[in-house]
């Protein structure tokens, strides 16, 4: 989290007895705050780490689409509606490409990475809202035990043993979480395209107000980080 960075300079600059080296940790603290509140750096660093969108017409027919959930929240009481949160694009972008025909099934995949007793698994939660969006159940799979992006490729590598003519797939996931993703269904041995949702950089602008320093950007760094660190991870377990 750069905000714990910026606190941990700014105490040290503040509380050192070397003045010197007081005064440079300080300026150190308000440069790293300048630089990590930046909307537009920030927004050029989500630009290099989300693979690009892919345009609708470049689809091609799919036996399946493969949704990784991660979008809903089983933790909300009452449990008479689905709770989404900004992911939710990995389910209407899923949506779209199955009402235009590009996918004939969809799996989901996903169950609860909460320690807390749940009720429900989170592919069930999506099941329903496929069922509201007119996806009839016939033309929905589920994998519900998985609680990682790493056990998300094994265990739809077992569900898919099942379904033998389902040969041509496409992973819809975020943009931010597409590289680690699509790195774990290949290292499980599961050919496929990716579609990459919700993404957490804009197109480019030259704009002043994006210079101007807001909270948002210092959150988006951590989540950032957050994501590189867990790839990182991920090649040196080697899960990905």
């Amino acid at each position: 989290m750069p905000i714990i960075w910026i606190l941990g300079f700014f105490l040290y600059g503040l509380l050192t007895k070397n003045q010197r080296r007081g005064r440079i940790f300080l300026w150190l603290s308000l440069g790293l705050l300048l630089f990590f509140s930046n909307p537009f750096i920030i927004n050029e660093a989500w630009l290099l780490w989300e693979y690009k969108p892919v345009p609708v017409k470049a689809v091609k027919q799919y036996d399946a689409g493969i949704l990784l959930t991660g979008f809903t929240s089983l933790d909300k009481s009452p449990h008479d509606r689905v709770y989404t949160n900004k992911g939710a694009d990995r389910l209407l972008h899923t949506v779209m490409l199955y009402k235009k025909g590009y996918l004939n099934k969809i799996l989901v995949t996903g169950g609860s990475g909460s320690l807390r007793k749940i009720y429900a698994s989170e592919a069930e939660e999506v099941k329903s809202l496929l069922l509201l969006s007119g996806v009839p159940s016939a033309d929905i799979i589920l994998e519900a035990e998985s609680r990682n992006t790493y056990e998300n490729a094994r265990f739809t590598k077992k569900v898919l043993s099942n379904y033998p003519d389902l040969k041509r797939l496409i992973i819809i996931t975020s943009a931010f979480h597409m590289r680690r993703s699509s790195a774990c269904f290949t290292k499980a041995g599961i050919p496929h395209a990716i579609f990459p949702t919700d993404f957490d950089s804009t197109d480019r602008l030259w704009r002043f107000e994006n210079l101007i320093p807001a909270e948002s950007a210092l959150a988006d760094w951590h989540k950032l980080f957050h994501e590189i660190s867990g790839f990182i991870i991920y090649k040196l377990m080697g899960y990905c």
